[in-house]
């Protein structure tokens, strides 16, 4: 990698006031953590405003403008990817974003890095599975999950027994073709995870605060998930 390259790379990954050690950025680089002194120290001579010392670690400042955005070939690649894995599998609202953020990211790439994503040969197909409301389900229980909100759900199980059910959902999960949400269920009183093509109806019904024994982190450590 070009100097120039590398000196890039440090002020992308100091970016948002990211704390980041010599050792940590010497093994992204593939250099050694003298390299990295010797590279903060030419930035800093330069008058990028990053702060910290060895053995501690480096940061830098908000507010500093960087260079144009740029990305390396396997990282459009991967942005690429997943834009359009979204378009096709995510919520109408993350559909949407997705779409808007590839927009900017073009936007702001170099003429010759605007035409490797054109180039990208990553594509997410629909299938049959894709009828239904699960995709603005899919958006309302993100968002509850992260605002908190309880939800009054209409769901159907494998053999078709419907239910009403409260839930504070705490997260969703995507397994390859179907979306799930983990929540906490006030009838079972229990963690659930609720498949979102089987859910059939989503009424918000009020705030919750997150309790001890009820949140993400409780059901990462409950039987059910460790097997």
């Amino acid at each position: 990698m070009r100097r120039a390259d590398r000196l890039f790379q440090i002020l992308q990954y100091l970016r948002g006031g990211r704390l980041m050690t010599a050792a940590g950025l010497a093994e992204r680089l593939e250099v050694t953590p003298r390299t990295i002194y010797r590279d903060v120290a030419h930035l800093i001579g330069s008058g990028v405003p990053i702060e910290g010392e060895a053995g501690v670690g480096y940061l830098m400042r908000d507010g500093y403008d960087l260079p144009p955005l740029m990305f390396t070939h396997d990282e459009i690649v991967a942005l690429v990817a997943g834009a359009r894995i979204l378009q096709t599998w995510g919520g109408s609202n993350m559909a949407a974003a997705a779409q808007e953020a590839l927009v900017k990211i073009d936007a702001v790439l170099p003429e010759d890095q605007r035409a490797r994503v054109g180039h990208v040969n990553v594509h997410a197909m629909e299938t049959p599975w894709h009828g239904g409301h699960w995709r603005d389900f899919l958006d309302i229980f993100e968002a509850a999950s992260e605002k908190y909100i309880r939800l009054r759900i209409t769901y159907e199980d494998e053999s078709g027994k419907g239910s009403d059910r409260v839930v504070r959902p705490l997260g969703v999960w995507f397994w390859g073709k179907v979306w799930t949400a983990i929540c906490w269920c006030e009838l079972r009183h229990d963690f659930r995870m609720f498949r979102l093509d089987r859910v059939l109806d989503v009424t918000e019904v009020g705030d919750f605060r997150p309790k001890k024994g009820q949140t993400l982190r409780d059901f990462y450590e409950t039987e059910a998930y460790c097997r």
